[in-house]
C-alpha cells in the first residue's frame, strides 16, 4: 500500500483500486486479529455486548468494501482488455472515486442491516459464543427466540450478496476470455497475466465466504477454519499475491528500499 501511494502508480486505475483493497484488508483483519491473539494469550476470553456488536458491524463493513472493490477491479480489467481504446475515457479518476464511494455505501448498508437483524434479538444466556469473533450465525444460536426468519434474512443479505457478486465476477472473466481468444498468443498471455492475481484472490476469498453464508443459518465446526482463512490468511496473502506477480509493484518496492538504504547511509 505504501509503495503504491508513494509512487506514480496511484494515478493508474488498477493500482488505485489495489491501494483501496489493501487498506480495506488492513482494516478488515484488524477488527478480528488483535482480539484473536489476545484471547490466545489470556485465559478469560470475554467481550462486552457493545464491543461484540461493534465488531460485527465493522467487520461486515470492511468485508463488504473488499467484496465490492474486487468487483470494481474486475470491471477495470474488463474495460482494459475488452475496450482498450476507450479505457482512459471510461476509467477516469471521477469514475474510480465513484466506484470506491459506491463500494463504501453498499458495504455500510449491508453491515447496517446485518447488525440491525442481530441487535433486535433477545439474549437470555449463557452467552458463550462458539467462535473466535462475533458473527451473525453464532449469535443466532444464543438468542432465546425463534430465529428462522432472521436466518433467512441473513442469508438474503450476506449469502445472496456474496453469490451475486461472485457470479458477476465469473461472468466478467468469461467475457474477457471470450474477447481475448481472437488475440495473438503474446497478447493473450499478457492479458491473462494481468488478471491472474485478481482471479486467485477472488477464488481464495469467495470460496470460504460462500461456504459459510450461502447456506441456512447453521454452524459447523469447520466454520472456524474457513473464517480464519478469509479474515486473517487472505488479507495477509493479498499483498504478496499482487506484488509477487506484478512487475510494476516489484520495481516500485525495490526503488523504495534503495531510497531507504541510501538515506540510512547518509
Amino acid at each position: 500500500m505504501i509503495s503504491i501511494t508513494c509512487s506514480q502508480l496511484i494515478d493508474q486505475p488498477m493500482y488505485f483500486f489495489l491501494n483501496n483493497l489493501a487498506l480495506s484488508d488492513l482494516c478488515y483483519t484488524s477488527t478480528v486479529t488483535p482480539k484473536l491473539v489476545t484471547d490466545l494469550l489470556v485465559e478469560s476470553n470475554m467481550i462486552s455486548y457493545t464491543n461484540c456488536m461493534a465488531q460485527l458491524f465493522v467487520m461486515h463493513f470492511f468485508g463488504g468494501i473488499e467484496v465490492f472493490i474486487l468487483t470494481g477491479m474486475a470491471y477495470d480489467r474488463y474495460v482494459a482488455i475488452c475496450k482498450p481504446l476507450h479505457y482512459t475515457v471510461i476509467m477516469n479518476r471521477k469514475r474510480c472515486y465513484a466506484i470506491v464511494i459506491a463500494s463504501c455505501t453498499g458495504a455500510f448498508l449491508h453491515s447496517f442491516v446485518q447488525c440491525l437483524l442481530t441487535i433486535t434479538l433477545p439474549f437470555c444466556g449463557p452467552n458463550e459464543i462458539d467462535h473466535y469473533f462475533c458473527d451473525v450465525y453464532p449469535l443466532l444460536k444464543l438468542a432465546c427466540t425463534d430465529t428462522y426468519r432472521v436466518g433467512i434474512l441473513v442469508v438474503a443479505n450476506s449469502g445472496m450478496m456474496g453469490l451475486v457478486t461472485f457470479v458477476v465476477l465469473v461472468l466478467s472473466y468469461l467475457l474477457i476470455l471470450y474477447t481475448i481468444k481472437s488475440y495473438p498468443a503474446e497478447s493473450r498471455t499478457k492479458a491473462l497475466s494481468t488478471c491472474s492475481s485478481h482471479i486467485t484472490v477472488v477464488v481464495l476469498f469467495f470460496v470460504p465466504v460462500l461456504f459459510i453464508y450461502i447456506r441456512p443459518a447453521t454452524t459447523f465446526p469447520e466454520d472456524k477454519v474457513a473464517s480464519v482463512f478469509y479474515t486473517v490468511v487472505i488479507p495477509m496473502l493479498n499483498p504478496l499475491i499482487y506484488s509477487l506477480r506484478n512487475k510494476d509493484v516489484k520495481e516500485t518496492v525495490k526503488k523504495l528500499i534503495n531510497v531507504k538504504l541510501f538515506c540510512n547511509k547518509i
